[in-house]
């Protein structure tokens, strides 16, 4: 789906995921691990997700697979990321050239790093992407460079994962480099970075999410806080300012859930019938 650039200040955001986590409207983003091919995409949009996002540091996903899932996503209105492997922003144009809409870069620790980021993800003047004729997020429309540089760094969504105790200590510079959009935590690699594997009330994770909290809101950036299986508590970070991006699972999980859920039916439908 192509955005509306025509009536785009030069410098806001057309990615969907973007405008609505800046009014606070809640994004359900479907996890992609196991699945290869665009029906994944179709099924995200049936079930009333926002998003996607494709797992390529934790699977075996190819770019080709990955891109044909962000080109169907794109079509039929959703927002289709990619988290890239730790560090290979060389591999980030070729997903966005694809179909991506969105970046996600794990373990980012420096500005240095999310600088680096950014000029991956970005056109001149804002980064060094390189240049391309057409693309399908603007319908493969011919337009002039500048014009299409522009409309493209506006629709393209860049996330930094924050995953450690430098990247913390980092969050302050990080959250303020131009060209980043989104500020995640990974709960689950932080609180196991910090010595308390799985324990997402620890002081020392609270006080991570708290220093998050306080940097993005002076930068003026959503902060999605990920990797938290208590509700209770996601919906409390919610409730003090993170961003209302909703991880909702990831489809091997669901995929998990469902069978076993389909194992407990058969074999419960077979103690029944044999009741006397």
């Amino acid at each position: 789906m192509a955005p509306d650039t025509a009536s785009a200040p030069a410098d806001a955001s057309t990615n969907l995921v973007v405008s609505r986590l800046r009014q606070r409207l809640p994004v359900a983003a479907l996890g992609i691990r196991c699945s290869r091919t665009p029906e994944i995409a179709r099924i995200a949009k049936a079930s009333g997700h926002h998003a996607i996002w494709v797992d390529l540091e934790h699977s075996s996903i190819g770019i080709d697979a990955a891109a044909q899932i962000c080109a169907a996503a794109l079509d039929i209105g959703l927002m289709p990321f990619v988290r890239v492997p730790e560090r290979e922003y060389g591999v980030i144009g070729r997903l966005l050239d694809g179909g991506a809409a969105g970046i996600i870069a794990p373990r980012i620790e420096t500005v240095a790093q999310a600088e680096d980021l950014v000029a991956a993800c970005r056109f001149p003047p804002l980064g060094h992407r390189s240049a391309i004729g057409a693309l399908p997020h603007l319908g493969y429309r011919k337009l002039a460079a500048a014009e299409f540089n522009a409309a493209m760094n506006r629709a393209t969504a860049v996330k930094v994962l924050i995953e450690s105790p430098l990247g913390i200590a980092n969050i302050d510079g990080i959250a303020a480099v131009p060209g980043i959009d989104i500020v995640g935590i990974g709960t689950n690699d932080l609180s196991a970075e910090l010595g308390v594997p799985g324990d997402f009330r620890h002081p020392r994770v609270r006080e991570a999410h708290e220093a998050a909290l306080a940097a993005c809101l002076r930068a003026g950036k959503p902060l999605a806080i990920g990797g938290i299986a208590d509700a209770a508590y996601s919906a409390e970070l919610v409730r003090r300012g993170a961003a209302p991006f909703l991880m909702t699972g990831i489809d091997t999980d669901l995929l998990l859930a469902a069978a076993h859920e389909r194992v407990r039916l058969a074999l419960a439908s077979i103690e029944t019938s044999d009741s006397p």
